[in-house]
């Protein structure tokens, strides 16, 4: 017998190794096993088939051993992982690693997942009245440490008690349990506990639902009798979470399980309190942020006869070993964080649980206040079901969005901060009402450049062709793309002057510049540099909730989807930038985080005012954004997109080529355009430089495949995978890595 087997490395092809005679009574489809790989190397391997057919390659290698008594890997996840494999143009090793815990994959034969322990202490039974007659007759402190754990034991009927709450007994000292175990009166054992939180916990009943609400609820249900999708396009603050809670209590009723996910991290500490007062120990949090070990354990409880029956994550919780989904939710489903950017597979969450559903029969819902173009065609065209929601929960009015032309402030010399004259005064008010700010500044770091104003230097990275931002907090200058900081230096390098000067401004700016303006006020900053701990995402969130904080700085994070109550105000600082990309999405991303950066003010009783700094205020997207009209801005980028041959008329695919060496880049590039004009004519364009064109000392080309929807997936990856396979027959571009990013954002 043989099994075909995946490896947790970049290749597409599977392996196929003979299988011991031993083995195979045991070995099956989703098992992991360790087998050689090379000369010295062992990797663990997934099981995708087993046969009786004979390899072509008579020097097979045998598989070394099994690590599973079951699968941990489903027949749903794999038709999955061939899915993404297939459609993204990923290797399928590259999703194998990605769907796994790191200490699912061990290798050179070693397990690395660590079980964790906890030490138990108990009476021993065989010393019991030895002990009470001679051992502990002068130890006065041992007879009344033994004598409370014995009270303890027959209080909580036990026939042990762990150390940790040992610990806090009056007449615990570590000396005087040492004694005790000494003399073999007590015993300690070391017993495997999950990791996983198992507290009982008290659940409520789901709120019930609005008018507006119960419409919306019944129109989901309603569009699930003929499709499988339905979009859900509800306002901010129109209550769309509590319409899940009764959808998911729904399936829950019906003995399925549900997947919601969110875009990032951040939301999950919010949404995880709200969900977890009505589900309570029937719903997981599956994240990056979640130790290798803890990930491990869910992925097995899972597997298990009791799994979760709600598991709320970001996009890796898709790949999950969940049992008989019933519903997947993507909340925010516009979100860019959905999409897997580096490395492979680059695939997007929101479209892979669209098939995750559908492989198993479940449904999807996807909610968003300001839903990406391409969900809402697919609703107005009839491949999703569409609902609305246009009100606010409670009939909480929408908020009054400002523009301040920040240009003619400035040229009126009325512009004396990074916050205009109207804005400073309704922070102002809002702070003398006990009311909470948001301010929004898509850009991280203290400066964005930092230039000399004798000569115009400006810092670059050494590996990559991007400047460098200022952070002033740590006085570092830091590389966006790689991460590399560079001092600060003293004087300009090239002019020998003291004339450094930052240019621009980011949340640390920002932050430095309403501490100097509100000097009583508890203002705290959000961004990346401010969140790196593991719970500090959830601290920030909880303190401004708690209103220890009332004005909160930050980036995009502050947009997606946070519920807060009290924020009366929210300013969004150069608000231009967000739209000058040169990129065909421009302009929906930036109606998009202004609409949901908007929509964080005025979220109960209180009216909210929305202030937009803007530069070129007759930008006809802040017309759209002023007056909340999603569907007059839909239709001008649907004109637009028709017009360009862009999504979603036409699928986009981006082939990426990489070399350390500028030429080679060049030509390697050019020549796999040539090789791919040869089957798809006009519809390849470039290769070009990107904007940024080196990272990590890696030189960029790109070429972009416009395709129309109806061509097929399968002839476009054979060509792809001919033109590559021709072009590697040059030796120069042996060393030229290769990639596709298809539904690039």
């Amino acid at each position: 017998m043989y099994a075909d087997v995946i490896l947790p490395l970049p290749f597409s092809d599977l392996y196929t190794y003979a299988i011991p005679a031993a083995l195979q009574p045991e070995i099956g489809i989703g098992y992991r096993v360790i087998v050689p790989f090379g000369s010295r190397k062992h990797y663990t391997a997934i099981v995708l088939k087993i046969h009786r057919e004979p390899p072509d390659n008579l020097d097979i290698k045998e598989i070394h051993s099994l690590i599973d008594s079951h699968p941990v890997v489903n027949e749903q996840q794999l038709r999955l992982w061939e899915w993404i494999s297939f459609y993204y143009l990923s290797p399928l090793g590259d999703v194998y690693k990605a769907a796994l815990p790191s200490s699912m994959k061990p290798r050179d034969l070693l397990q690395t997942y660590t079980p964790r322990t906890e030490t138990f202490i108990q009476i021993n039974p065989e010393k019991e009245k030895e002990y009470s007659d001679n051992l502990l007759r002068r130890a006065k402190k041992q007879q009344a440490l033994l004598e409370e754990i014995k009270h303890f034991l027959t209080a909580n009927k036990t026939e042990r008690i762990s150390k940790k709450e040992l610990c806090g007994f009056s007449n615990f000292s570590a000396s005087t349990l040492s004694g005790l175990l000494k003399k073999k009166i007590l015993t300690d054992i070391c017993i495997e506990t999950s990791r996983l939180d198992s507290d009982k916990m008290p659940v409520r009943e789901p709120y019930p639902l609005s008018g507006h609400q119960q419409d919306a609820y019944i129109g989901i249900n309603n569009c699930f009798l003929q499709k499988s999708t339905c979009l859900l396009h509800g306002v901010t603050s129109g209550g769309k979470t509590e319409i899940y809670v009764h959808l998911i209590a729904q399936l829950l009723a019906e003995g399925k399980q549900v997947l919601f996910l969110l875009p990032e991290i951040a939301l999950t500490t919010q949404l995880t309190k709200r969900l977890q007062a009505v589900f309570g120990n029937r719903l997981g949090i599956y994240h990056s942020r979640i130790n290798h070990n803890e990930r491990a354990e869910i992925w097995q409880k899972m597997l298990s006869a009791q799994p979760y029956e709600v598991i709320v994550g970001v996009r890796s919780s898709l790949f999950l070993p969940f049992q008989r989904l019933g519903l997947v939710i993507v909340d925010e489903e516009h979100e860019s964080s959905y999409k897997q950017q580096d490395p492979s597979p680059r695939y997007h969450a929101r479209d892979t649980a669209v098939m995750l559903a559908h492989f198993f029969g479940a449904k999807t819902v996807l909610g968003s206040a300001t839903p990406s173009i391409e969900s809402y065609y697919n609703a107005l065209t009839g491949k999703y079901g569409l609902v609305t929601l246009t009100e606010r929960f409670n009939g909480v009015t929408m908020p009054d969005i400002q523009i301040e032309n920040t240009r003619e402030l400035r040229r009126r010399k009325k512009m004396k901060s990074l916050l205009s004259p109207v804005l400073i005064e309704l922070i102002e008010q809002s702070l003398k009402e006990n009311k909470q700010v948001i301010l929004f500044r898509n850009r991280r770091g203290y400066a964005p450049i930092i230039a000399c104003s004798q000569c115009e230097w400006t810092p670059k990275c050494k590996r990559c062709d991007v400047s460098l931002t200022y952070h002033k907090k740590v006085n570092r200058l830091v590389c966006h793309y790689c991460n590399s900081t560079y001092r600060v230096p003293e004087k300009c390098p090239s002019c020998q002057q003291m004339s450094l000067e930052p240019i621009g401004q980011g949340t640390e700016q920002l932050e430095e510049e309403v501490l100097r303006l509100f000097p009583d006020s508890k203002v705290a900053r959000m961004d990346q540099d401010s969140t790196r701990g593991k719970d500090r995402f959830g601290q920030i969130i909880h303190d401004f909730q708690q209103r220890k904080i009332q004005i909160l700085v930050g980036t995009q994070m502050l947009s997606k989807g946070l519920d807060f109550e009290h924020v009366k105000v929210v300013g969004i600082i150069s608000a231009d930038s967000l739209l000058n990309h040169p990129d065909f999405r421009a302009h929906e991303h930036g109606f998009q985080l202004m609409t949901q950066a908007a929509g964080r003010a005025g979220r109960k009783q209180t009216a909210g005012t929305v202030v937009i700094q803007s530069a070129d205020p007759g930008n006809p997207i802040y017309s759209f954004v002023t007056g909340n009209n999603y569907a007059g801005f839909f239709h001008a980028q649907l004109t637009e997109r028709k017009l360009f041959h862009y999504p979603p008329f036409y699928r986009l695919i981006r082939v990426v080529c990489k070399h350390k060496d500028p030429g080679k880049a060049d030509k390697a590039a050019s020549h796999l355009a040539e090789l791919l004009r040869k089957s798809l004519h006009e519809r390849v364009l470039g290769p070009n430089k990107p904007v940024v064109g080196r990272i990590q000392l890696f030189y960029i080309r790109e070429i972009l495949l416009k395709l129309e929807n109806g061509l097929s997936t399968q002839q476009i990856r054979d060509t792809l995978k001919k033109a590559e396979m021709n072009l590697r027959l040059d030796p120069d571009f042996k060393h030229a890595m290769l990639y596709y990013d298809v539904d690039p954002l």
